[in-house]
């Protein structure tokens, strides 16, 4: 049961989560009777360790296989049951993730690994996605902007730390044109300048009419980027509203911040 401001669609695709639940042995990691995501242009997901979080995120995606329930994306008047489909269908639909912890391609460069991002289907052969130049010249000026952007150490070649394999994962979500981003923790490693950044460049994609919800654990991210914060706590949304509320709650001070955050 939730607390704090409602949610109401104003026209953006929304994730309905019905009855979903996710247990791993005797432990309930998930327990979501009814909530909306996406409703609201930026929405931060918080709350302690082992809260439900990421699995939340993953179940949405499919990468994980709920153990009851129903995501649905509800689009103007279409509605279509995510927990039906694979993953790739479910990207394709408009609903993209970060990924938690940074994943790339051995061998394959920043440019590579985002052309690859948006490739077809039928071009994604061994080594053929390298020698369509069509790929490149759709796509090509626009991934330049990104990589304008933010000074990679080696934008022609490899993405080398944590933070860069942050940015490029980001990047290529961006390149997917998605309805609704979810973002899994996307600034770890980031230094606060590029943080800043990135922000930035996600409330120019917001204002275009992408929806964000972030799992962050810096919570200035948070406070300061989002419109509706919800509280997870032991696999539920028990709490949602505004950043203000969510902040000086006494449950949230409790259980997460404690009285020095307020």
């Amino acid at each position: 049961m939730s607390e704090g401001n409602g949610n109401t669609p104003g026209g953006r695709a929304t994730i309905r989560i019905s009855g979903l639940t996710k247990s791993f042995g005797d432990q309930t990691v998930v327990n979501i009777d009814e909530l909306v995501l996406g409703a609201k242009p930026v929405e931060g997901l918080i709350g302690p360790n082992g809260a439900g979080k990421t699995t939340l995120m993953r179940l949405i995606m499919r990468s994980t296989k709920a153990d009851t329930g129903t995501v649905t994306l509800e689009d103007g008047s279409s509605e279509v049951v995510l927990s039906k489909l694979p993953p790739h269908r479910i990207a394709s639909l408009g609903v993209v993730k970060t990924n938690q912890v940074t994943q790339d391609f051995a061998g394959l460069t920043i440019w590579d690994s985002l052309l690859l991002a948006v490739a077809q289907r039928h071009d994604e052969r061994p080594h053929r996605i390298y020698r369509e130049r069509h790929v490149r010249e759709s796509h090509g000026e626009e991934i330049q902007s990104y990589l304008d952007l933010f000074e990679f150490s080696e934008p022609e070649g490899f993405a080398h730390s944590t933070g860069e394999k942050k940015l490029l994962d980001v990047i290529r979500c961006l390149l997917l044109k998605p309805k609704i981003l979810l973002l899994d923790e996307p600034t770890a490693g980031l230094p606060d300048d590029v943080t800043e950044q990135v922000i930035a460049m996600l409330r120019t994609k917001v204002a275009e009419g992408m929806s964000v919800v972030i799992v962050e654990h810096d919570l200035d991210v948070i406070w300061g980027f989002s419109d509706v914060v919800h509280f997870m706590a032991e696999g539920d949304v028990i709490l949602e509203g505004d950043p203000a509320y969510i902040r000086a709650h006494s449950t949230v001070v409790e259980k997460y911040l404690g009285s020095g955050h307020v």
